[in-house]
């Protein structure tokens, strides 16, 4: 199955809705910064995430520092933006 890139216009629909998501042009691909009270509740998140990612069949590239977790979000297979990042970044933000 294959999975389209966001179109220009696409995109330009769907991420306003995104708070606190930014859009990298180099990489196509969202950003965003997650903060938490210390280590075990970013860790906790981190772990949510994951089993929200395997169920979306979607998964993020991510670092974590102590207590941030830096998550971006990019389909590989599409080159870029598609519906399945902007799916998991809804998910991501409902948690």
């Amino acid at each position: 199955m294959s999975i389209a890139r966001l179109t220009d216009p696409e995109r330009a629909a769907m991420l306003p809705g995104l708070a606190g998501w930014d859009h990298d042009p180099a990489r196509d691909a969202l950003r965003k910064r997650f903060e938490f009270r210390d280590f075990s509740a970013a860790w906790a998140f981190m772990s949510r995430v994951a089993l929200l990612a395997e169920k979306h069949d979607h998964h993020p590239e991510w670092s974590n520092v102590y207590n941030r977790v830096e998550i971006l979000l990019t389909t590989h297979d599409a080159g870029g933006l598609s519906q399945r990042d902007v799916a998991l970044a809804r998910a991501i933000d409902a948690l």
